[in-house]
């Protein structure tokens, strides 16, 4: 069918074609009432629906409306809910006015917009393909190119496409045409652009791959079109949801080769893996040996090694009082490497120390290790105070520094010093305790290894190298000691020893119950604060070192195995006077008794009679004296707890000469310590057991503090209970008979029973001109608590002058401090005749 001629006019009110989309109403139906606007506001003037045919001769391809992209449809209110019935519009006067454009726009209700859209999001998948495909095919002319919407537009169109925003290049804005007072308009639809490109480029694809979409050509179709754009009301198609189909955009520009791309960082990746691995086994196989002694040595030079001294442990008293500690000071070091003067530091540093310049000169010294590498610490000085270390500091010498360090304290200067003994200036013991449990005290030694920086920068290097092994704390040492009795028989053996003129004396208390040792006494002391401020001869430890001939406190070891063994009894007389010659040596009684004069086995102890108490070890025998004197634990070192103990000697029965029958049983041609001799009279007090005297009474773990008491002393039994008992009350006799040798050892209250001794003291193999007198007692003697021995070598005087007097002070205050009760019988009545 041809098109309508320009001037003809609609048809109204005719009867409409089949097919057509005019209103059902038929001929003569009634013009709408109102202004001349439809349901939709838009003018009918001017304007038609024309039949299908027409539809057919407007469209490119002679499809009807209905076949074409249904996405490009705009729905009609109105056209009875169908939004896919084909329709025609006449725009009369061309193309609307740009204002009436926007009016169009504005007029359709928002409702209608939000469900245009909905419809839109909700289109399925197969149709929005077929209505890209049917795009395409309006987008291009017959000739095959490229065309738009814009594109069949007049000339009027052009200078409304200036004024629009330039699309994205490669983008085709789809074409909005709204009729209104014969004007049109071209707009982009926003809410779908993302849609649009994605079918924008499956045309493209298409169109690529080499199968361009069939296109049919209806005869006459350019004429037509050409004729369109004369007419004053060109009919055009429009989709119901008043979305033209997208133009075909022009070809992209040509991107990358992503394969060559690929390729080329899978290259650069290898040739960089394979320079590291090369790199690896140059330093690993050609170069590691030079490499490795280069990087040892600058290493060297920048670290640092450190001793963490270990905390030693206390030694303290059975109650755990504090007889020596460490407490906290510095140590001086220096590193040889970075000392730029030694000379100029000694100079410096020598009167804060103390240590003379020439010995500070040689430990500053670059030195050699055994190892090999220079050495790059020495100590200076330890214990050094830490206001001393603190100005050492100040000065800012290169390769000079202090650390934390322990100095030796012992608060009670001399009390107990000879027992404890002393420490070195690397916190080693050297004497008494100190030296003997060392290992027990000291702990383990830490180490620090770290960096420091040289010159100005001589100090560690934050988060450099630095490995740490802490130090291991020593365990603290319990002793059996009691520091407040310690200090009376210190105080006593002192004051009594000094008015004698003695040149050694010791004292020395033992529980007899439990073999403790609760008081050991030198005379003379030290102070343990200064030790290398005395002589070696006044640091020793005479009660557990010094040798001396027991004497007469030797004769109780015999009677009592003269007792055991039965060869006597209490009452036995034994005949004395004059003297008694035993291998071309005399021996006499210091009482001038007459030739024959008869006495008692206690009195031969109570008058110290050499001449009866040789006779009952002639009677004893030497065999059984030698067996006895070793149960009594003479000749061998009580193994107390102190370091350098003699063990004294013994002659055996076969080194016997001659006047060995005269001299063993009264004490001589025996070397005996005090200890041993106070260990045997507390086995008499303890009812003929024997018990080894200790000073150990615990030890306490540095760690965890855990207290580990001492194993149980060893014991044995010397004499029968019945024996022991007699030979004490005859023992008392020596401090209570008229005229007998220890009558100075009393102790108001209490019944004393011991024994008297005058021996010579033994240095270096010979004996001295001096006396070594002492006295061994045991309170209260019914039943007996402790045991005192105190011994003196003294220029002149006997046991019962120079050590009764002081064990009377040192018993007395034993017992009120222990609060014995005093004795509740009184002792035995020893009233002889002269």
């Amino acid at each position: 069918m041809t098109p309508r001629a320009d001037g003809t006019p609609p048809r109204r009110g005719q009867e409409p074609r089949r097919g057509s989309s005019a209103g059902k109403a038929g001929k003569g139906s009634p013009e709408p009432e109102g202004d001349g606007q439809d349901e939709r506001g838009q003018d009918e003037r001017g304007r038609g629906f024309g039949g299908i045919g027409d539809a057919r001769a407007y469209t490119p391809r002679g499809r009807t409306v209905r076949e074409s992209d249904q996405r490009t449809r705009n729905p009609r209110a109105g056209r009875n809910g169908d939004p896919f019935r084909p329709s025609l519009q006449v725009l009369d006067g061309g193309r609307p006015a740009r204002g009436d454009r926007r009016r169009d726009e504005d007029t359709e209700p928002p409702p209608q917009r939000r469900s245009r859209a909905r419809s839109e999001e909700t289109e399925p998948e197969p149709r929005r393909r077929t209505t890209a495909a049917k795009a395409e095919g309006r987008g291009r002319t017959v000739d095959g190119r490229k065309g738009t919407a814009e594109g069949r537009r007049g000339p009027a169109e052009d200078g409304e496409r200036q004024q629009r925003r330039t699309p994205e290049r490669g983008r085709s804005q789809p074409t909005r045409t709204t009729a209104g007072a014969g004007r049109t308009r071209a707009t982009a639809n926003p809410r779908r652009g993302t849609q649009a490109r994605s079918e924008t480029r499956g045309v493209r694809s298409e169109t690529r791959s080499g199968r361009p979409v069939a296109r049919t050509e209806r005869p006459g179709a350019r004429t037509e079109r050409s004729e369109s754009r004369l007419d004053p009301r060109t009919v055009r198609t429009r989709p119901a949801n008043r979305r033209p189909a997208p133009s075909v955009p022009a070809e992209p520009p040509k991107l990358a080769n992503s394969t060559r791309r690929l390729r080329l960082g899978t290259v650069l990746a290898l040739v960089l893996f394979v320079s590291i691995g090369v790199r690896l086994v140059v330093l690993q196989v050609m170069d590691s040996p030079a490499e490795a002694e280069s990087l040892l040595k600058q290493r060297e030079k920048r670290l640092t090694e450190l001793v963490l001294p270990a905390p030693r442990g206390s030694i303290l008293d059975r109650s755990g009082k504090v007889l020596a500690h460490s407490v906290e000071a510095r140590f001086v070091y220096a590193d040889p490497t970075l000392v730029v003067n030694p000379q100029q530091v000694a100079t410096q540093l020598s009167p804060l120390l103390g240590v003379p310049e020439s010995t500070l000169v040689q430990l500053m010294a670059k030195k050699k290790r055994p190892g090999g590498g220079e050495s790059r610490f020495e100590y200076l000085a330890r214990g050094v105070d830490i206001a001393v270390a603190n100005r050492i500091d100040k000065l800012d010498l290169p390769g000079i520094g202090s650390d934390r360090d322990e100095r030796r304290d012992v608060p009670g200067a001399d009390l107990a010093a000879n027992l404890i003994g002393f420490t070195g200036a690397d916190h080693t013991g050297l004497e008494g305790i100190e030296a003997r449990y060392n290992n027990l005290l000291r702990g383990t030694d830490g180490k620090k290894v770290y960096e420091r920086g040289q010159g100005k920068l001589n100090k560690e290097i934050p988060g450099g190298y630095n490995r740490e092994t802490p130090a291991a704390p020593g365990s603290s040492v319990q002793l059996t000691i009691d520091r407040d009795l310690q200090f009376e028989v210190q105080r006593y053996l002192s004051q009594y020893m000094e008015d004698v003129n003695a040149t050694v004396a010791g004292a020395v208390v033992i529980d007899i119950k439990t073999g403790e040792v609760l008081a050991q006494a030198s005379y003379p002391t030290y102070n343990a604060q200064k030790p290398f401020d005395y002589k070696w001869t006044e640091r020793d430890d005479a009660v557990s070192s010094v040798i001396t001939d027991p004497g007469s406190t030797h004769k109780a070891f015999t009677i009592g195995a003269a007792l055991q063994e039965g060869v006597i009894t209490p009452e036995t007389q034994i005949p004395v006077g004059g003297a008694l010659m035993l291998g071309g040596v005399p021996f006499t009684d210091t009482h001038n008794f007459a030739r024959g004069t008869k006495l008692t086995v206690a009195q031969i102890l109570a008058y110290s009679s050499n001449i009866g108490t040789i006779q009952i070890g002639q009677k004893l025998g030497k065999e059984k004296l030698y067996e006895y004197q070793q149960k009594f634990g003479l000749g061998r070192a009580t193994d107390e707890g102190m370091p350098g103990e003699s063990s004294g000697r013994l002659l055996e029965p076969s080194e016997w000469s001659g006047s060995a029958y005269g001299s063993v049983p009264i004490g001589h041609s025996v070397d005996a310590t005090l200890l041993q001799m106070a260990a045997g009279y507390a086995a008499i007090a303890n009812d003929g057991v024997y018990i080894q005297p200790h000073l150990i009474k615990a030890t306490v773990s540095g760690k965890d503090g855990k207290v580990t008491p001492t194993a149980p002393p060893e014991t044995h039994e010397v004499l029968s209970p019945g024996v022991a008992q007699e030979l004490r009350e005859m023992m008392e006799a020596v401090v209570d008979a008229k005229g007998a040798t220890g009558t100075k050892a009393k102790v108001d209250g209490y019944r004393i029973a011991g024994k008297t001794g005058t021996g010579k003291l033994l240095v270096d193999g010979q004996y001295t001109s001096h006396n070594a007198g002492s006295f061994i007692g045991m309170a209260p003697a019914e039943a007996p608590r402790f045991v005192i021995g105190v011994f003196a070598d003294v220029p002149n005087g006997t046991g019962g002058d120079v050590a009764a007097p002081a064990f009377s002070k040192m018993m007395s205050a034993a017992l009120l401090h222990y609060r014995v009760p005093p004795s509740g019988s009184p002792a035995p009545k020893f009233d002889w005749k002269d």
